[in-house]
């Protein structure tokens, strides 16, 4: 399989990690959405990132659609998302609300880099903050309430794990903001980062340029 795009992506990131805890082995060719939009766009007409090219030449073009692809290959008992009941909606949860908050700060940070300063919609830009800070909090709150505990569903690491770690610390580093005012959420994407896993699957944050 080929995974296309570069780590400083959550969602390039989370399928990554994914695969190499699944030992699934893959071909990364880390383009950029910007200078390699082009060579993207053959596989993905979108010419997002990532994009997954399976073995057989098929092509998955969404993060959740590919980690449901890889759940299945590997089957339940292996799966990193639980399989039924209120630990996959509580994962399914964690996982909305991480995704939100990247999604609404990656939209902050494309406002400040592509629009001038004097055409920013402030009401817009304090809302999609508000909003950060709200699933932030959320996360907080569920991280707290799983002290002492590695993982925030069951005794085991879940896509929950994945993406709140690889969705807050894109966060983090793109807007950028300290976590301070969420120590439990904090510690939790601390103890996830340091994992070798997860460090070797990993690039800083490299905002994009203007054309």
């Amino acid at each position: 399989m080929i995974l296309i795009g570069m780590y400083d992506s959550s969602y390039t990131r989370r399928v990554a990690i994914a695969m190499a805890l699944y030992g699934m082995p893959f071909e990364h060719r880390a383009w950029s959405v910007g200078k390699d939009f082009d060579r993207i766009r053959e596989y993905s007409p979108l010419g997002r990132a990532p994009t997954l090219v399976l073995d057989d030449g098929e092509v998955l073009t969404e993060s959740a659609m590919m980690l449901d692809y890889l759940d299945d290959v590997v089957g339940p008992q292996r799966a990193l998302m639980p399989a039924t009941g209120l630990a996959r909606r509580d994962a399914q949860r964690l996982i909305a609300l991480a995704t939100g908050a990247i999604d609404k700060a990656v939209l902050i940070v494309l406002e400040r880099i592509f629009r001038p300063v004097e055409m920013h919609s402030e009401p817009w830009l304090s809302r999609c903050r508000v909003q950060v800070a709200g699933a932030l909090d959320a996360l907080e709150n569920a991280c707290a309430a799983r002290a002492g505990r590695d993982w925030l569903i069951g005794d085991a690491m879940t896509h929950a794990d994945i993406a709140v770690a690889c969705f807050t610390t894109h966060l983090r580093e793109a807007l950028p903001l300290e976590l301070a005012p969420w120590p439990a959420l904090q510690a939790h994407v601390g103890r996830c980062e340091a994992l070798p896993v997860f460090r070797r699957h990993y690039l800083p944050f490299d905002p994009p340029v203007p054309a």
